[in-house]
């Protein structure tokens, strides 16, 4: 699947948010998600690159893509 191509189902805004608000939230709102579901996280937090990519893992979901070439960071994560 082309990263161009995915259309998230949810997008959670994070910016300006100090870690760990961000990755907490992400696993929050991961747990309402349906299975196959997908949500774009984006924050500016730079220790979130660490954060929310492991934790997602750590939980049984799927990291499609990670785009740290903005000022923000855009996560892309499947249930």
């Amino acid at each position: 699947m082309n990263v161009e191509e995915i259309i998230p189902d949810y997008r959670l805004d994070m910016q300006g948010e100090p870690c760990p608000y961000p990755a907490v939230n992400a696993l929050e709102t991961m747990k309402e998600l349906k299975e196959g579901e997908i949500l774009e996280i984006i924050s500016d937090c730079p220790q979130s690159i660490n954060n929310i990519p492991a934790d997602a893992r750590n939980h049984g979901y799927k990291v499609l893509n990670i785009d740290s070439s903005a000022p923000t960071i855009r996560y892309i994560i499947q249930k």
